[in-house]
């Protein structure tokens, strides 16, 4: 046991040194408060510090995924591409650890195994996995919505003879695949990016499919250093514009209100096809109703599934990789070559939906019968979203009560940042926040500026400790609910809702829409803080 003197004290804990953590950091500091960041990781980056698997990028343009709190850093900082790769956002986060001297202040190679409130001292109590103790006012945790594996309960992983990846957790030197027989299981989002670098390399590649995902083309560049120069004399101007967007970003998307049905089908067609050219998230920002009604998204997914026929030489495959689900109730793909990469002589698309994978040997995969001979295997299964992070550590509330039992039916947020019975803990784009619906550096940016104000506010005050109000942390509840029953979000399985992790309760995590989400939570500071009580 580590006595009280011997505690490590500060005035906040950040969990996490990916982007959420870091200007945590910034922010805090800059207010004179003694703040720790604690981190499982070597270096900051987080999502971006972990997920190195070939092919990795950013489906947000490089110029809109960045931080905007700091003029000088953005008007110094060269992309080169329209949508950055990993290694390029890594050197980004790790620049502005640099810049802003932040390592000082994290203690990396520490993972957070508890954290207890203390009610005799108003403070939070966070153990660590070397065994230390250490004591804060306020914890803040930036754990990431993307950043628990999940692993799948085959039978026999762990007998695999070969080499096991996840794509969540990929080494941080180089994996060869040259001359290799590769499966990857999952086709997904990393799976849609990782397949058509790792199929130039091995010999044969296997991709097990359980259900196919739309995806369209990224059609990603070289970043103009001319235009890239435009948006930096612009800069304001294109965060403000960006804050009025859905998802906070895409102000360039030429987003319209118009309805499928008001124009003809030839009218549609050519905006289909000008929008598939474009790339990227502007293809369903052609018409304002495809996430809002099923038979206009119908005309949406017909026409990627022509697409998929035109570029896929086999007509029996082009079906195999064919979505019949709502297009958008997931998460939509970017890619480069998907598609065409299943025109190669060495990759092989193997249909598990109606023959799950039975078990994997020492071998191979073994599904339908059949066992197909790998040296390695990937895990492109995705993660346990939004929750999965927090209810991995111990963290203990009001009378003991744990996170896991407060969220045994779904979990609930006030703002997506604060919990009832939890005082003086905040999460940043925690559930109920708009999060994975929106750029995820500005609905950082704003997290934690709500946060800092919140937590500066209270010192002026003379406030020990907040913490929301059940009756407010219901109503939000029930608001995310409501504004995710007005689109098609429900009309899929998908880990927005925590489909893909057998058990969780099934609820749709995040608040859809940016503008509204920010307007309600200068709101309730207007309003003096309403839903929230001071101690």
């Amino acid at each position: 046991m580590v006595s009280e003197s011997e505690l490590q004290s500060f005035d906040v804990i950040v969990v996490g040194a990916g982007f959420g953590g870091m200007y945590s950091l910034y922010r805090l500091r800059e207010r004179g408060l003694r703040v720790r960041v604690l981190e499982a990781g070597t270096d900051v980056g987080g999502t971006w510090y972990w997920n190195r698997y070939p092919g990795a990028r950013c489906d947000v343009e490089s110029m809109e995924y960045s931080y905007s709190f700091s003029e000088e850093l953005q008007q110094e900082w060269e992309w080169t591409e329209r949508y950055a790769a990993q290694p390029e956002i890594l050197r980004y986060a790790e620049h502005v650890a640099d810049r802003f001297d932040l390592r000082k202040d994290i203690q990396f190679e520490t993972r957070v195994t508890a954290a207890a409130w203390d009610e005799e001292s108003s403070s939070w109590l966070v153990r660590t996995d070397d065994g230390a103790a250490l004591r804060a006012r306020f914890v803040v945790w930036a754990t990431g919505c993307l950043s628990v594996p999940n692993v799948p309960g085959i039978d026999g992983l762990d007998s695999f003879a070969g080499e096991v990846y996840h794509t969540g957790r990929w080494p941080h030197e180089e994996v060869n695949f040259r001359g290799r027989r590769v499966g990857v299981i999952g086709t997904g989002s990393s799976a849609i990016q990782a397949v058509p670098m790792i199929a130039e390399q091995g010999a044969e590649l296997y991709v097990f499919q359980r259900q196919p995902n739309y995806s369209v083309p990224a059609n990603n560049r070289p970043l103009d250093p001319e235009v890239q120069q435009s948006v930096k004399e612009n800069y304001t101007a294109l965060r403000e514009e960006n804050l009025l967007q859905p998802g906070g970003f895409g102000s360039k998307l030429q987003r319209r209100a118009v309805s499928v049905f008001d124009e003809s089908p030839e009218e549609r067609e050519r905006e289909f096809e000008k929008r598939w050219k474009m790339g990227g998230f502007a293809f369903l920002a052609g018409y304002g109703d495809l996430l809002r009604d099923e038979k206009a998204n119908q005309y949406a997914a017909d026409f990627v599934r022509r697409k998929i026929h035109e570029i896929v030489d086999d007509p029996e495959l082009a079906d195999l990789l064919s979505p019949h689900h709502i297009i958008g109730c997931r998460r939509l793909c970017v890619d480069t070559d998907y598609y065409r990469t299943f025109n190669r002589p060495n990759v092989h698309l193997v249909d598990v939906s109606t023959d799950p994978i039975e078990r994997i040997t020492p071998q191979g995969v073994v599904t339908g019968g059949k066992e197909y001979p790998l040296d390695d295997i990937i895990l492109a299964t995705g993660f346990d979203a939004m929750t999965g992070a927090l209810l991995r550590i111990d963290i203990q509330g009001r009378s003991g009560v744990s996170i896991q039992e407060k969220w045994r039916e779904g979990p609930k947020a006030y703002l997506g940042m604060t919990i009832a019975g939890f005082p003086n803990m905040f999460t940043i784009n925690g559930p109920g926040s708009p999060s994975v619906l929106s750029n995820m550096i500005t609905a950082i940016e704003q997290n934690v500026d709500w946060i800092d104000d919140c937590i500066t506010y209270m010192r002026e005050k003379g406030y020990a400790a907040v913490e929301a109000e059940s009756q407010a942390e219901t109503a939000w509840a029930d608001r995310v609910k409501e504004l995710a029953d007005g689109f098609l979000y429900g009309g899929c399985n998908s880990w927005w809702s925590g489909a893909n992790i057998e058990g969780k309760p099934r609820s749709f995590m995040a608040y859809v829409g940016f503008p509204d989400y920010v307007d309600r939570c200068n709101e309730v500071v207007e309003k003096g803080y309403a839903g929230f009580r001071f101690e």
